[in-house]
């Protein structure tokens, strides 16, 4: 499954990068799925996606929780609660 990420404000300069295309494993399904897999990259991903800090998600420019559902095509940004 194909999606675009979005990282914004401070999750942005901890990746130093602002978006990317990824394929994701068919087990990929979730925001929480996506948030584990994104921690598998090391540290400072790990520090981000673990669970340990709040990291908000959206799904095609709406918020959603971390049981959202994520399709083929889907635009997913992450960002700090403000």
């Amino acid at each position: 499954m194909h999606i675009k990420v979005l990282y914004f404000a401070r999750i942005k300069e901890a990746v130093n990068y602002s978006t990317e295309e990824i394929n994701l494993p068919d087990d990929v399904q979730t925001i929480t799925a996506l948030k584990n897999f994104l921690s598998l990259r090391g540290d400072t991903w790990a520090d981000l996606f673990n669970g340990k800090q709040t990291v908000r998600a959206a799904i095609n420019h709406e918020l959603v929780d971390n049981l959202a559902t994520i399709k083929a095509g889907d635009e997913v940004a992450f960002f700090p609660p403000v």
